[in-house]
């Protein structure tokens, strides 16, 4: 194995050289040069190398470090393309850039109007190209001088139109730029835009931004402007048109050919519902509720963007629609503008079968596992999702798992969903109906699972609504009652001593318990952006997620009517079978900002607590929190961090005692794109685990708000990232630099890492956060 490994590694190491000993200069004709190195030297405050970077018209070829022009190794190394790896290496390698005086030229004009578009109308640029050994070097060297600002700045927009005034300033759209502010162009010209899509949203369809225009007066004094912001009066009429929706018809599925063919709409039903004409096949593709109830086009409304962005979301989130067409026609009736909607909708499959095998490896044991799924798109002809799926798994146990008799394990379930496009919900909350992305969900499901050493068994029911609002930037999600029921009716004598007894681990014991888990939750996510259209990037878009869980409430309800009994050990139980009552809530935010295309810091800070409570001692085993892993402090693997200062015996396998009720997790990471294929980040994280309540089995577990700092969990480390546009694979590796399981004195480890001790490396789908 590690001769293996070393093989691997000279042979990396042979082509690194061979590229780095590769002559950069070799298909460089007679007479031309390399642009070998470009370099940008900026005074100016806040605008430095990489952000004038994008102004180049010319850019040298692409380099990494060590390895250096990889790109254009690759292109040199062959002679001619006779082969088929020659062939190869041309077409992924990259010719070299010829230095070209007159694009450097071009450049530092570009960079120059971009300059004065920032306010510095007196910038420099003066250029110098080295040229040497066939190698071109190209230096910028950038004077801004003192930028303009702004003296005074008004608008004339309430003497040509009162009520696009009042809106843009009920809007707080009018205040664009303020005195003092440098006279930047881009602003200005976000803010036509800003103006022009509230007012879009008010109404005024067609509205662009070129409706607006500034007038900037330079020759008030020195480096200072006046700006005047003011409207352009329509051709055609005294003020801008405000278009309410008109006729609204919905093409519900019809066939394409009969549409076409006005000898066949003797075969097409027209039914009006709620003022909505739906044009149908005798045979209807959707019922008129669903598409009511997911089409915000409804007459009589004021026309808005929003709205039309809302019918195609809604209607192109139902999976029985494969394609959504809108199209808006102005028009003028009984004096008033309107607009007519013509929606067409195209029908996909409805039916989807999926089948999977995959071979599975637990510590050793190997086995198969597979699953079956059937999914209806048009369950009941209102857009409604049914999915049902079978799962099956076989496992061959070998002889040292826990120390029992061979055998084998295998475990098998069922799953039934039903998902329907709006939400069902009482007439006192009607008004959330007609918010986007609207579902009820209703899912049953069982599993069973056979050990040599138990037999369980899990019931699963639950209801879940969601919703968006404020323009997709909040997303509810409201779970009224979700249950979930686990029981053990067998386990082995000797798995019983083992991890069932008190005196072993009380913990473990709990979590094999038969229980009830009857709980409700709500949660939020709040972002600063449209998380549709993802338009108007704010300076620092950030996620906020919130929510709360709430267990036992409604069987402690029913007991206390006098529906319920007390089992042996004095708790409360429902159906005989004793529930958890617990209180949970979960909060995190994530944070990003981007210096350019390339560079971005992105941070995360996440706090959770659970607390048991009347008839629990302790928290069910699948809701208590866990430590380490490629989400969490990544210096540690899944389930390995805490609870506070926790320590065992590294030899036992300890995944029952590293959990607790309170998880806090912190994190900074820097990334950086090197190609548009692999990005590098560097990131620390710290956080912990830890428990409410001293338990005799975590020592050293328990949550103080006087130590808790000093039994953080400190971690840094690397990772690549490949971007497939689709996916992103990401590989972290994380070590450790503050193990609070260490004895005190010993636990900064970052000036004496142990790599077999300290190391930890993640696989991982998607960002961390």
């Amino acid at each position: 194995m590690i001769n293996r490994h070393l093989n691997k590694f000279l042979l990396s190491l042979v082509v690194i050289i061979i590229f780095a000993a590769c002559d950069v200069t070799k298909k460089v004709p007679e007479g031309s040069y390399l642009l070998n190195k470009v370099d940008i030297n900026s005074d100016v405050r806040g605008i430095g190398s990489s952000d004038l970077k994008p102004y180049l018209r010319q850019k040298p070829n692409s380099s990494i470090p060590i390895v250096g022009k990889w790109k254009l190794h690759m292109y040199n190394i062959p002679e001619n393309d006779s082969t088929w790896l020659n062939r190869q290496l041309l077409r992924y390698g990259e010719p070299p850039v010829l230095f070209n005086e007159q694009l450097v030229l071009v450049s530092a004009e570009q960079i120059r109007l971009h300059l004065n578009n920032k306010g510095y109308l007196n910038a420099e640029v003066d250029t110098t190209f080295v040229k040497e050994n066939k190698k071109a070097n190209v230096i910028y060297d950038v004077i801004g001088h003192e930028p303009h600002r702004i003296r005074l700045f008004n608008d004339t927009i309430n003497s040509v139109d009162t009520t696009i005034y009042n809106i843009l300033r009920q809007a707080n759209r009018l205040d664009i730029i303020k005195e003092g502010d440098n006279f930047d162009l881009s602003v200005l010209e976000q803010g036509r835009v800003n103006m022009a899509t509230t007012l879009r949203n008010r109404g005024y369809y067609n509205f662009s931004k070129d409706n607006f225009y500034f007038l900037a007066d330079t020759t008030v004094g020195e480096n200072q402007v006046d700006i005047t912001l003011s409207l352009n009066t329509p051709e055609d009429s005294p003020i801008h048109k405000r278009y309410n929706i008109g006729n609204v018809t919905v093409i519900n599925g019809v066939d394409p050919d009969i549409i076409n063919d006005s000898t066949k709409y003797n075969l097409l039903d027209t039914t009006m519902y709620r003022g909505i004409q739906i044009v149908s096949e005798r045979e209807p593709f959707l019922k008129p509720r669903a598409v009511y109830y997911n089409t915000f086009l409804r007459p009589g409304r004021l026309y808005s963007d929003r709205i039309v962005e809302r019918t195609y979301s809604s209607l192109n989130s139902m999976a029985a629609i494969n394609q959504t067409f809108i199209n808006l026609t102005t028009t003028e009736r009984n004096d008033s503008s309107l607009i007519d909607s013509k929606i067409t909708l195209y029908p996909g499959n409805v039916h989807y079968m999926q089948f999977g095998v995959d071979g599975t490896n637990s510590a050793g044991d190997l086995g198969i596992a597979s699953n079956i799924t059937y999914e209806h798109r048009n369950f009941f002809k209102a857009g409604e999702t049914f999915r049902f799926r079978l799962n099956a798994a076989y496992e061959f146990i070998s002889s040292d798992s826990l120390d029992l008799i061979d055998n084998s394990y295998y475990e098998y379930g069922a799953e039934a969903f039903l998902s329907i496009p709006q939400l069902l919900l009482p007439w006192l909350l009607q008004q959330l109906r007609d918010q986007p992305s609207a579902s009820t969900e209703f899912s049953v499901g069982t599993n069973f699972q056979k050990r040599p050493e138990y037999l369980r068994q899990f019931f699963n029911l639950s209801t879940r609504f969601q919703w968006s609002a404020m323009e997709w930037k909040l997303l509810n999600v409201l779970e009224p009652v979700g249950i979930t029921y686990v029981r053990m009716p067998w386990a082995s004598q000797r798995f019983k001593d083992l991890y069932l007894s008190d005196e072993v681990n009380p913990i473990l014991r709990y979590s094999y318990d038969e229980q009830l888990i009857v709980r409700s939750a709500y949660n939020i996510t709040y972002t600063n952006y449209n998380r549709i259209s993802r338009g108007d990037m704010p300076e620092v878009p950030f996620r906020i997620r919130s929510g709360i869980e709430l267990a036992g409430w409604l069987p402690r309800l029913a007991t206390t009517l006098g529906a319920g009994e007390k089992d042996e050990d004095g708790r409360e139980a429902f159906f005989k079978i004793p529930y958890s009552e617990y209180v949970k809530g979960d909060f995190d935010i994530a944070p990003m900002y981007s210096f350019d295309d390339r560079r971005t810091i992105a941070a995360h800070f996440s706090l959770g607590v659970a607390i048991p409570y009347g008839n629990s001692d302790i928290l069910p085993f699948e809701k208590r929190y866990f430590g380490g892993g490629a989400n969490s402090v990544r210096g540690w693997s899944t389930r390995t961090l805490g609870p506070g200062t926790y320590s065992a015996d590294s030899a036992l396998h300890d995944f029952g005692n590293k959990v607790g009720e309170v998880k806090l997790d912190f994190s900074v990471e820097y990334r950086r794109k090197i190609t548009k294929l692999i990005e590098l980040a560097g990131f620390v994280d710290a956080g912990n685990i830890w428990t409410i309540k001293d338990y005799v089995d975590q020592p050293g577990g328990l949550f103080s708000i006087n130590d808790f700092y000093k039994e953080l969990g400190v971690a840094y480390g690397v990772g690549v990232r490949l971007d497939l546009n689709f996916l992103l694979l990401r590989l972290d590796f994380g070590m450790k630099a503050h193990n609070p399981a260490l004895p005190i004195g010993s636990r900064w480890t970052v000036f004496k890492p142990d790599i077999g001790r300290d190391l930890a490396f993640h696989f991982a789908i998607g960002y961390p956060f």
